[in-house]
């Protein structure tokens, strides 16, 4: 018998539960959205109406015949051939999604020959983060924090990048409150910070390698960006790999395109931003910067079924940095915990040391002290799992 501790798998069956209301109502307006954003023929809106009805009344279907043999046997590999035909509320919450993002860009033409291969969904959505006007300035925010020392620059770009789009109040947070960075009460939102333990994983003139998971693109994706530029000028890391989707995935996560875009927007900026943006240029070309992909990144699996070479990767590295919501699920398993429920036991098959900076979308918790749990519960009852008002950092040094 394992001693690894387990809880019930989340599923989407519960009327009135996050995952039900991601099934029912979340998921047709991606739908919608995605119909509405490209000047997309009648078979993508046939297609797109058939998956609208398949999530409301219908049952999970097998891919298309069509579909590369490779990628069919992966799906199958990783479930597919045990859920077809049963509701995707029914099934792991974590797999219907999953799916159901494979699913859409069957619908839009992704896979298939033709003029709408390769083409994202969701980008149209992804860029225009980029040039909001929020972004520009959360960018021009960076030049304050040049005249606060090295570790106050860390701290703000690290809560830069666990907030993603509210980085301009991380960078203010951070910045002013360096000193009590590590408690709740210098960071309101923060229920969970080992950041110091973080930070001696990365101690200055390190050789090793800092292994970044991506989550989102656009404006959450420029602020890793930042944090990694600081860590390479710092020496804190000799190498980064940013590990991204395969393909679009979950309407915003980051894929090998929008490593580009944010680096170009990151260029054209002024000031600290563009110097930042010069650095990470440079490094891409030297070798000090590159980034990854791999298919699992995009599957419905923990991150406990790692494949031989990722595994051996992570293994390598000084530090694994999981980013988002969705990373925390597949890094924990996606399950009801206790929220006292230890990180360091959860993750304790993950192959070397490993940390998350996450901002809480979902039911999944572990990690929280008796305490911690109790006050948020008084307070705001379950909405503080879901809502995106808070926020952790966990590590688990494997020492």
């Amino acid at each position: 018998m394992s001693d690894a501790p387990t809880a019930p798998v989340i599923t989407g069956d519960e009327p009135g539960s996050f995952p039900h209301s991601v099934l029912a109502d979340r998921h047709p307006a991606i739908i919608r959205q995605v119909r509405d954003a490209s000047p997309y023929g009648p078979a993508q809106h046939r297609a797109l109406d058939d998956l609208l009805r398949s999530g409301a009344d219908g049952v999970i279907e097998d891919l298309p015949a069509g579909t590369d043999p490779d990628d069919r046997a992966r799906w199958h590999a990783w479930g597919l051939a045990q859920y077809v035909g049963k509701s995707w509320y029914e099934v792991p919450w974590l797999w219907a999604e999953s799916y159901f993002y494979r699913v859409l860009l069957d619908a839009v033409g992704y896979f298939a020959p033709g003029p709408w291969q390769g083409v994202d969904p969701f980008r149209p959505v992804k860029y225009a983060e980029l040039g909001a006007p929020e972004t520009g300035e959360e960018l021009a925010a960076l030049d304050a924090l040049q005249d606060k020392t090295a570790e106050e620059r860390g701290r703000a770009l690290l809560h830069g990048s666990l907030w993603g789009n509210r980085a301009d109040l991380s960078f203010q947070l951070s910045a002013e409150g360096a000193e009590g960075a590590g408690s709740r009460d210098a960071t309101p939102g923060l229920v969970a910070d080992d950041s110091d333990t973080l930070w001696s994983l990365l101690p200055p003139d390190s050789a090793g390698t800092l292994c970044l998971v991506a989550d989102n693109a656009g404006r959450e994706l420029v602020p890793d960006l930042l944090l990694t530029a600081h860590l390479l000028d710092e020496h804190r890391i000799a190498r980064a790999v940013l590990y991204v989707k395969p393909w679009p995935y979950y309407v915003s996560d980051a894929t090998t395109a929008d490593v580009v875009d944010a680096l170009t927007r990151l260029r054209s900026a002024s000031g600290a931003a563009a110097a930042y943006g010069d650095l990470l240029w440079s490094a891409m070309a030297d070798g000090r910067l590159s980034v990854r992909t791999h298919p699992f990144l995009a599957s419905p699996l923990p991150y406990t079924e790692l494949p031989d070479d990722l595994r051996a990767e992570f293994a390598d590295a000084r530090l694994t940095l999981f980013k988002g919501d969705l990373n925390y699920r597949r890094l924990v398993g996606d399950r009801y915990w206790p929220p006292t429920t230890s990180f360091r036991d959860v993750t304790a098959c993950f192959p070397g040391p490993v940390a998350t900076l996450r901002t809480l979308k979902s039911d999944v918790i572990t990690g929280l002290s008796a305490a911690t749990e109790a006050e948020l519960n008084a307070a705001e009852g379950r909405s503080w799992r879901t809502s995106g008002t808070h926020a952790l950092i966990q590590v688990n040094p494997r020492d």
